[in-house]
């Protein structure tokens, strides 16, 4: 079962989870990254590594958080519904394209420290 990034990730993007990735399959949109779907090879690294714990083996997301399997997937389909097959992602790559649902997100405010 490959990796998802689910939406603790939105507007959060720490991205520490690309620097374990030992194929680069983890790809920077807008508002989150995205793990492709057939390059990635389920070591499990990101999610080791992931300070907000938004990603997940596929088959473990629940409520909310499975729509983040389409959502993960969708996100590399070209135009004509295809899977598009960047070849592995690397810092100061193009972003590629939020997903809709991810782009019409609610915006995630920053938190605040109590005084």
């Amino acid at each position: 079962m490959p990796l998802i990034i689910t939406s603790a990730c939105i507007d959060v993007k720490d991205g520490i989870c690309t620097t374990s990735c030992p194929v680069d399959c983890i790809y920077e949109g807008d508002r989150m990254f995205y793990i492709h779907p057939t390059e990635c090879i389920e070591c499990g690294m990101c999610e080791s590594i992931c300070p907000v714990d938004a990603i997940r083996y596929d088959d473990e997301a629940t409520g909310a958080e499975s729509k983040f399997v389409r959502i993960n997937a969708e996100a590399f389909h070209d135009v004509s519904g295809e899977i598009d097959e960047p070849g592995g992602w690397y810092k100061g790559a193009d972003l590629i394209k939020d997903h809709p649902e991810v782009a019409a997100h609610e915006a995630r405010q920053p938190e605040t420290q109590d005084q």
